[in-house]
């Protein structure tokens, strides 16, 4: 009886710490019980052993626009220059023009106008940073194609008629596992407060760091959703890259999913 016991106890603690533990690769059934009918795809990055699993490798490869993905290195780069300095700071002084989204009709720290994805307030923060240094740090990191020739407070807002710089996927991923495991010329300064303003959730897995993006056709109905980051979970750091495409897609459809497919693999 005591040896049925034993095994019984072994069996449960090995059952409950696999359900615990993260599952890298991913499972393609995991990520398209999650995407359904959606077109789409998820890279994500093991930044320890440099493994990646990716969903729809064709899709992980096309070059889009990054929206408000951007944010993440617009920050970095205003941190860098010192045109931006920490979380709280009063980064936003509304001009009075009523948007369609409430919480960007108000003044706004830099956490605060990063959470809301205000875009006149990044806008703002381009224009201060200039062409010639957004430029120099965009061939730094090998951003996408680093085309910025459209505007310094547009090039990566898609609009009829607009040539955006474009980043894949997977190359989203790769270059935020670079950021995260120093490769790339950022100060631990200015990665303290990008991390400070980009934690999504935490929970006694993981704590998910990200930032979302919307984009738009000519006629001005969403078509693309991004969500993009890091996730520190079990002693690692992973990153990821979920876009999809379609009709009324958004940043936070793409965001739900990628925490579906996180939580679905005890990452979360």
């Amino acid at each position: 009886m005591k040896h049925i016991l034993i095994l019984i106890l072994t069996v449960f603690l090995t059952t409950a710490s696999l359900a615990d533990s993260n599952v890298f690769p991913i499972p393609e059934k995991s990520v398209q019980s999650v995407f359904g009918e959606r077109n789409g795809t998820f890279a994500m990055i093991d930044c320890t052993s440099q493994a990646i699993s990716v969903f729809n490798p064709e899709a992980a490869r096309e070059k889009l626009p990054p929206c408000s993905t951007f944010k993440i290195w617009n920050t970095l780069t205003g941190l860098e220059n010192g045109v931006i300095s920490s979380p709280g700071e009063a980064f936003y002084k509304w001009d009075g023009e009523v948007r369609f989204i409430p919480e960007w009709n108000k003044d706004l720290t830099l956490k605060e106008a990063f959470q809301a994805s205000c875009v006149p307030a990044f806008q703002n923060l381009a224009r201060k940073i200039g062409p010639e240094r957004m430029k120099l740090w965009i061939d730094k990191i090998g951003y996408g194609d680093r085309d910025i020739s459209s505007g310094i407070d547009v090039f990566w807002l898609p609009a009829k008629g607009r040539k955006t710089i474009l980043i894949s996927p997977e190359g989203q991923a790769k270059l935020i596992c670079s950021l995260v495991t120093g490769k790339l010329p950022f100060s631990e300064k200015s990665m303290s407060v990008l991390k400070d303003i980009m934690v999504i959730k935490k929970t006694d897995k993981g704590i998910l760091y990200g930032k979302t993006g919307s984009g738009a056709d000519d006629t001005g109905k969403f078509n693309l959703g991004w969500f993009v980051g890091f996730v520190q979970s079990n002693g690692r750091t992973y990153t990821f890259s979920c876009a999809i495409k379609g009709e009324k897609l958004m940043g936070k459809d793409a965001r739900a999913m990628a925490e579906k497919i996180l939580e679905d693999n005890g990452f979360l």
